[in-house]
């Protein structure tokens, strides 16, 4: 029991005591209840980020780059080369561009804003071969797409 001065004694059922017990019981359930709806709360998946226009083909705008002048790259196999391609074109196949950066430079003459189209069979091969020159400093680099797209 305690003691409530002159007002006598005072017991935990007095409606003021009840009264503060509920208010601090409810506060600190409302403070349970956000912080478990904050922690449990996820943030929306974004969306899968589209496939960058910088890879995806663009034949029209690599025929206009040719006939401006653009250097030219076949990224098929020798075998694929052999058996046809533009006839300006350079072949450094994909599964070897990464190291024939050297070899790009020369075509470029050491100018990494020179425009270069590059072309495969259907667009796939050049759309890697792209991100490799993009990654190396590249800055006008045009996947034409495949031959029959170029031709």
């Amino acid at each position: 029991m305690i003691l409530g001065g002159d007002a006598g004694p005072v017991g935990a059922s007095s409606p003021g005591m009840r009264t503060a017990i509920i208010v601090i019981v409810t506060l600190v359930v409302l403070t349970f209840l956000v912080s478990v709806a904050n922690c449990t709360r996820s943030e929306p998946t974004p969306a899968p980020a589209p496939v960058p226009a910088a890879t995806t083909k663009d034949p029209a705008a690599a025929r206009k780059l040719i006939a401006a002048g653009a250097v030219v790259i076949d990224v098929r196999t020798p075998g694929e080369f052999a058996e046809a391609h533009l006839p300006n074109a350079t072949n450094l196949p994909l599964d070897t561009i990464g190291e024939h950066l050297t070899d790009v430079d020369k075509l470029v003459d050491g100018d990494k804003a020179r425009a270069i189209v590059l072309y495969c069979a259907a667009g796939s091969r050049a759309a890697k071969a792209k991100r490799v020159l993009d990654d190396a400093g590249y800055l006008r680099v045009v996947n034409g797409g495949g031959l029959d797209d170029l031709r």
